[in-house]
C-alpha cells in the first residue's frame, strides 16, 4: 500500500456574519456558557460551590493521582526523545528553510513571562521554605524539619515541580500545534494536533469538544496563576503603604481583590488589543530586564555561596532522584494521621497539584509558544522550551529561596520569613535585608517587585485572552476578535474573583485540578499523534512523497504568515 501525503485541510465551520463572524459559534458560545455558569455559581452560592468543588477534588486525588504523575513523565520522555531522534530533531516548525520571527532574547522573554514568570515571584522564596519545613523525608523521619539536613531535600522537590516536567507539558502542546499548523497548514487550534488519529472527523463535534475542553482548562489554569498573583499583588501594595486591602491573617480583602483585578485585567485587556508583536513583546522584555535586576540583587547581596551550592548540588540531587520521583506514587492506607496517609496527602498537595496546574496551563502556553516559535527546529524548540527555562527556575529557587533559608537557618530572620504568607515572603525577606540600611531602600525594592509582578500578571492574562480567542476563532486571530477580547478579559477576572470569594486560592486550585483532567487525556493523545506523524513523514521522505503543505499539489494551508 503506497503512502499518501498528509491531511492539509481541516475545515472548521465559522459564522459568516454577525457578532461571531469568523468564530466557531459552537466552541465560543459553549465555552462562554460554561465559564459564566462557574462565575455565577461561585459568586451567588460561594459556600455550596466551595464544598462541592472540595468533594470533587478529593475524588480526583484519590483516583487519578497516579495518572497525573505518570502522564507528565510520559511527556518528558516524548519531548527528550523527539529532540534526540534525528528524523524529528532536525525538522523545521515551519516551511523548509524558514527563519524564526523573534530574536532569541525576545523569544525566551515571552516564553518565560507567559509560562512561569508570575510563579517565580511567589514560589521562588515560598516553595523552598515550605519544603524546608516539611516534605516526604521529614514525614518519614529521615530528615529534620527546618534542619540543615533537610536543605537538599527541599531543593529536590522544588526543582522537581518547576523543572523538566513543567516545561514538558508546555513543550508537547507547543510542538504539536506548531508542527501541524506550520508544516501541515492546519488551523492553529488544539484539534489540529490530533489529526493523525482522528482525521477529518475533527471538523465536527469531536473537534469542537476538544477545543472547548482546551478553553475551559486554559481559563482555569490562568485563573490559578492570577489567583496567587492577586494575593501577592495586594501584599505588595500593602507593603508600599496602601492600606485596607489585606486582612490580619495575610489574605486579601474583597476590596483588595477587586482593586487588584481592575488594575491587572484592565491593563492586560489593553495590551491584548495591541497584539503579540507590540504589547506582549514589550511587556515581556520589560519584565525580563526587571527580573534580571531582582535576581542580581539576590545573587550579589543575598546568600551568594549558599545559593551557588543549592544550585549545583540541587541539580545533581534532582537528576539522580528524577527516575524514582517520576514514577513513585504514595498510596494512602485511609488511616488519618498515619505515615502512608500523610505521604499521599502531601503528594496531592504538591506534585499532583503542580502537574494539574501545568497541564491546565498547557493549551495557553503551548499555543502561545507555537505562535512565537515558527521557523525553529524541534531540537531547538525542546532545548529552548524545556532546558533553558528549567535552569532559570533553578537559579531563582537557589538564590532567592536560598537566601530565605539561609537567613532562617542561621537564626538572623528569627521567623520573619517563615511566618509571612506565601505571597508576602519575598517582601518580608527584602524588607528584612534592606530596612536596617535604609527604610527607603526596602520601600523602593517593594515597588520594583510590585511593578515586576504586574508586568508578569498582565503578560499572562493578555496572552491567555488572545489564545482563547484564537481557539474560538478556529485558529485565526485578527481584528474581528477584538470585541471578544473584552469579554474574555472580564470573564477571566470574574472567574478569579468568584473562586477567591468562594474559597480563596484553595477553591481556584480545586477547580483547576478538576478542569485539567480531561485535557490531560487530550495531551496524551497529542504525544501519540505527533510521534505517528513524524514517523510517517520519515516514510514519506524515503518514498519521495511531500509532507509539507507548500510542497503538496492543491494544498492551500491555513494562509498564516510568520507574523500571524
Amino acid at each position: 500500500m503506497s503512502i499518501q501525503p498528509p491531511l492539509t485541510e481541516l475545515p472548521i465551520k465559522t459564522a459568516d456574519s454577525g457578532f461571531y463572524r469568523g468564530f466557531s459559534v459552537n466552541v465560543a458560545v459553549i465555552s462562554k456558557i460554561i465559564i459564566s455558569m462557574l462565575v455565577v455559581w461561585c459568586i451567588v452560592w460561594p459556600t455550596e460551590a466551595g464544598t462541592i468543588l472540595g468533594d470533587w477534588n478529593s475524588v480526583i486525588l484519590e483516583n487519578f493521582a497516579a495518572w497525573y504523575i505518570w502522564v507528565v513523565t510520559f511527556f518528558v520522555i516524548v519531548c527528550l526523545g523527539l529532540a534526540i531522534w534525528p528524523t524529528a530533531g532536525n525538522l523545521n516548525l515551519g516551511q523548509p528553510g524558514e527563519k524564526p520571527e523573534f530574536s532569541n532574547f525576545s523569544w525566551f522573554s515571552m516564553m518565560f513571562g507567559a509560562g512561569i514568570g508570575v510563579g517565580m515571584l511567589t514560589w521562588a522564596v515560598a516553595e523552598p521554605v515550605a519544603h524546608f519545613k516539611n516534605n516526604p523525608s521529614v514525614i518519614q523521619g529521615a530528615t529534620t524539619a527546618l534542619g540543615e539536613d533537610n536543605v537538599r531535600e527541599a531543593y529536590v522537590w522544588s526543582f522537581l515541580h518547576w523543572g523538566l516536567g513543567a516545561w514538558a507539558c508546555y513543550a508537547i502542546a507547543g510542538l504539536a500545534l506548531a508542527f501541524f499548523s506550520y508544516r501541515r497548514g492546519l488551523p492553529l487550534t488544539i484539534r489540529s494536533s490530533l489529526t493523525p488519529l482522528f482525521g477529518a472527523k475533527l471538523s465536527g463535534f469531536l473537534g469542537n469538544l476538544i477545543d472547548i475542553v482546551a478553553v475551559v482548562a486554559t481559563i482555569l489554569g490562568v485563573a490559578q496563576t492570577l489567583g496567587f498573583g492577586v494575593e501577592q499583588f495586594v501584599a505588595g501594595l500593602t507593603r508600599i503603604g496602601i492600606g485596607g486591602l489585606m486582612e490580619e491573617g495575610g489574605s486579601a480583602t474583597t476590596l483588595g481583590i477587586i482593586v487588584a483585578l481592575l488594575v491587572i485585567m484592565g491593563a492586560s485587556t489593553l495590551s491584548a488589543l495591541s497584539g503579540v508583536g507590540k504589547g506582549i513583546k514589550w511587556l515581556s522584555n520589560i519584565n525580563m530586564v526587571l527580573s534580571i535586576f531582582l535576581l542580581g540583587f539576590f545573587i550579589l547581596f543575598g546568600a551568594t555561596f549558599f545559593g551557588a551550592a543549592a544550585f549545583f548540588v540541587g541539580i545533581w540531587d534532582y537528576l539522580i532522584a528524577l527516575p524514582w520521583l517520576s514514577f513513585n506514587v504514595y498510596a494512602s492506607d485511609g488511616v488519618e494521621g498515619s505515615e502512608a496517609f500523610l505521604l499521599a496527602q502531601w503528594q496531592g498537595w504538591w506534585p499532583v497539584f503542580y502537574w494539574a496546574w501545568w497541564i491546565a496551563f498547557a493549551p495557553f502556553v503551548g499555543l502561545f509558544l507555537a505562535r512565537i516559535s515558527r521557523g525553529r527546529t524541534i531540537r531547538e524548540f525542546v532545548l529552548g522550551a524545556m532546558i533553558v527555562p528549567s535552569l532559570m527556575c533553578f537559579v531563582w529557587f537557589s538564590w532567592a529561596g536560598g537566601t530565605a533559608i539561609d537567613l532562617e537557618l542561621n537564626g538572623e530572620a528569627n521567623g520573619v520569613i517563615l511566618d509571612a504568607a506565601n505571597g508576602d515572603k519575598i517582601f518580608a525577606m527584602t524588607e528584612f535585608m534592606l530596612a536596617p540600611i535604609a527604610q527607603f531602600l526596602a520601600w523602593a525594592m517593594a515597588v520594583v517587585i510590585v511593578v515586576l509582578l504586574m508586568t508578569f500578571l498582565v503578560t499572562s492574562a493578555d496572552s491567555a485572552v488572545l489564545i482563547v480567542n484564537t481557539i474560538n476563532a478556529a485558529g485565526d486571530e485578527g481584528p474581528k476578535a477584538r470585541p471578544h477580547i473584552l469579554f474574555w478579559g472580564s470573564a477571566l477576572g470574574l472567574v478569579v474573583a468568584g473562586l477567591l470569594i468562594s474559597g480563596g486560592t484553595g477553591a481556584i486550585q480545586t477547580a483547576m485540578v478538576i478542569g485539567a483532567l480531561p485535557f490531560s487525556i487530550v495531551m496524551a493523545l497529542m504525544c501519540i499523534a505527533l510521534i505517528k506523524a513524524i514517523y510517517n513523514d520519515g516514510r514519506r521522505e524515503a518514498a519521495g512523497v511531500p509532507a509539507v503543505h507548500s510542497e503538496i499539489p492543491g494544498a492551500t494551508g491555513n494562509g498564516l504568515s510568520p507574523a500571524e
